[in-house]
This record gives C-alpha cells, sequence and structure tokens, in this order.
C-alpha cells in the first residue's frame, strides 16, 4: 500500500499583474489563478487552473461528502496524500462487513505516517484534511516552515445538504455525530476565512469554491516561481 500518489499542479491567489479570465467553455473554467496569499472567494464558473509556488504544501479541507478526494484526483498535478486512499486500501483487504469504526485507527495511523514521509521528503504536495484535528494542520504548518515552505488551505464550500448527498452517491456515510463536528468546525473556518477576512494560522493563503467553481476547476499545479 502505497497511500501517496502522484498527481499534477495549482495557481497562487494573490493575482500577479495580469488579467484573469473567469469565462467558461462547455461548462468549464478558462484562465488561471496564481495563488500567493490572501483569503480568496471563487464562485460560480471560476479559473480553470489555480497555480501555487514551487515546493508548497496545499491542504483541502471541507464537509465529508464535498467532493475533496473528487477534486484532488481530478485536479492536483503533485504527489497527493489522501486518507480516503488509505481507507480503500484497507477495505479491499478486510472483510466486507466490518465496520470501518473497527479499523478506522489503523487507516489514520497509516496515513499519518505517509503523511509525515511525503512531507519530510520535500517537494510540493497537496494533502486531504480530516477537518477536526486541528493538530494535524499545526504539525504541517510548523514542518513546512523549518523546511522554508509555506502551507495554502483550499476549502470545499458545500452546504451540508449538498455534503450528504455527496456521502449517499458514494455510499460511504459518516455517523450524526462525526457530520456534526465536521459543520461545527467548517462553520469556524468560513467565519474566519469570509467573516474576518483571515487564513488559519500558519497559512500563506486561503481560496474558498463553491460548487460552480470547484466543477469548473481541473488543474491545480505548483509551478509558479
Amino acid at each position: 500500500m502505497t497511500g501517496v500518489r502522484t498527481s499534477r499542479a495549482a495557481v497562487p491567489l494573490v493575482p500577479p499583474p495580469r488579467t484573469v479570465d473567469s469565462r467558461t467553455v462547455d461548462g468549464r473554467g478558462t484562465g488561471a489563478r496564481v495563488v500567493r496569499g490572501g483569503v480568496h472567494e471563487l464562485s460560480g464558473p471560476g479559473p480553470a487552473a489555480l497555480h501555487y509556488p514551487a515546493r508548497d504544501l496545499l491542504v483541502v479541507t471541507g464537509l465529508p461528502g464535498s467532493g475533496k478526494s473528487t477534486l484532488m484526483r481530478r485536479c492536483v498535478r503533485a504527489p497527493l496524500v489522501d486518507s480516503q486512499l488509505v481507507r480503500q486500501e484497507y477495505a479491499a483487504r478486510l472483510p466486507g462487513r466490518l465496520p470501518y469504526a473497527l479499523y478506522r485507527p489503523l487507516v489514520r495511523l497509516a496515513h499519518y505516517r505517509r503523511l509525515r514521509r511525503a512531507v519530510l521528503d520535500g517537494g510540493p504536495l497537496a494533502v486531504h484534511d480530516c477537518g477536526t484535528l486541528p493538530f494535524v494542520r499545526a504539525w504541517l504548518t510548523r514542518a513546512a516552515e523549518r523546511q522554508g515552505r509555506r502551507v495554502h488551505l483550499l476549502l470545499l464550500d458545500a452546504d451540508p445538504a449538498e455534503a450528504m448527498a455527496g456521502q449517499r452517491r458514494r455510499g460511504r456515510r459518516v455517523s450524526r455525530y462525526a457530520f456534526a463536528r465536521h459543520r461545527r468546525a467548517v462553520a469556524r473556518l468560513r467565519l474566519l476565512l469570509l467573516g474576518a477576512g483571515r487564513a488559519p494560522a500558519g497559512c500563506a493563503s486561503a481560496v474558498v469554491l463553491d460548487r460552480g467553481a470547484a466543477r469548473a476547476l481541473r488543474e491545480i499545479d505548483f509551478s509558479a516561481s
């Protein structure tokens, strides 16, 4: 089991001095945004690409069912560390009727081990954020700072009903208790980003994508100089 998947890239959010074209072609965004700092709310048909600085880290967060893993696999042009991939690997090896709650600790342990290895290896990286475990994000920012890198945040801003529908489509639902914890964590994060206009401590930038902007996005890379 590898758990770290190689994929593709992203764009800086404090745009360089150029025009950003956010039109769509056949429902897909066009143009690109370079993301280096600040908080950026993208709605409707947004840019087709996000470009982040080389060697930086991107944390993708949002409610369970909001489409984090789908977005990462479709768009990111860099190594991925996604706990969902680890869960799928364990599920393929264990009896199908075994409840996920029984082997969740093993999945998380494997995920964090792979995350640590990937971060210490250096280079660009996209990480699936569990959302309710802020100490993981805090460790990421400290580790990146020691390496002279920066951490960026991307929030998929799906409302709870959309996220629940996403869970039903994928056939995996979190408990009411767990979903309530995620809702509170995301609500606090949205208040910080959209209310106070600040990125979380240790994050150089934050991008908030609504469903339309997420659908239009086709590429996230780490090609910005």
